[in-house]
């Protein structure tokens, strides 16, 4: 793929190790000196010192051919510009982070793909560690919905079942989905109606719902581990 980064400070420069990495053609666009240079000479990319926001840069760097734009620095409003920018160009892929969570929509609108501020997000996970220690991992889906890792317990009222048994029992009901079994490290079984969950699998679940106390407890039972 053609990928224009724009901006390469801590976001930027993983975006840019991850993309040179698997032999994409990268441009990189940024305004500062300092951080261009040693963008130069740390990836495999042509570096433009530029301005993002002008669309003679966006021009320069090949916008015209470009497959996708990744927009990583921690302004909303030059983010924005460049994406508008970038639609002129009819750059099919449009891909920004985004700081302030009430600019979403904005950016939605405009038709690119948004990820919250990292910040952000990182506090959220060290946050639900804290008040979920049983969840391993998440993922906001949209709205309510999650999808998240948890440990089954022993108190777990699924635990020992099948998953035909629990449906019948009606225990998860249409608003949950098991994705994955994960069982011993190494083996990884995809949940069908005659497969049984077993005290220490950690489990892959969608949630329509998220991760409410009735949810999580189906996992853990009574105690969830706080």
């Amino acid at each position: 793929m053609y990928i224009i980064v724009v901006g390469a400070g801590q976001i930027g420069s993983q975006v840019l190790e991850l993309a040179t990495a698997s032999a994409n053609e990268v441009v990189v666009v940024e305004r500062d000196p300092e951080v261009a240079e040693a963008a130069s000479q740390t990836y495999d990319c042509l570096v433009l010192n530029a301005d993002a926001t002008e669309k003679e840069t966006l021009e320069d760097a090949g916008a015209a051919d470009a497959d996708a734009i990744i927009c990583t620095t921690d302004e909303d409003a030059t983010n924005i510009m460049v994406l508008l920018l970038a639609k002129e160009f009819e750059i099919p892929s449009l891909v920004t982070v985004v700081q302030n969570p009430e600019h979403m929509n904005i950016f939605r609108r405009v038709g690119a793909t948004v990820l919250e501020n990292p910040q952000r997000l990182i506090a959220q996970y060290l946050f639900r560690a804290v008040e979920r220690p049983s969840v391993e991992d998440f993922m906001e889906v949209g709205g309510d919905a999650e999808i998240f890792e948890v440990t089954v317990s022993r108190g777990s009222p699924i635990a020992g079942r099948t998953l035909s048994d629990v449906g019948d029992d009606g225990l998860l009901g249409t608003d949950l989905l098991l994705v994955a079994i994960e069982r011993d490290e190494d083996t990884l079984i995809t949940p069908r109606g005659d497969t049984d969950v077993q005290a220490g699998d950690v489990v892959t679940v969608f949630s329509r719902v998220g991760m409410t106390d009735d949810v999580i407890s189906i996992f853990t039972g009574a105690d969830d581990g706080r």
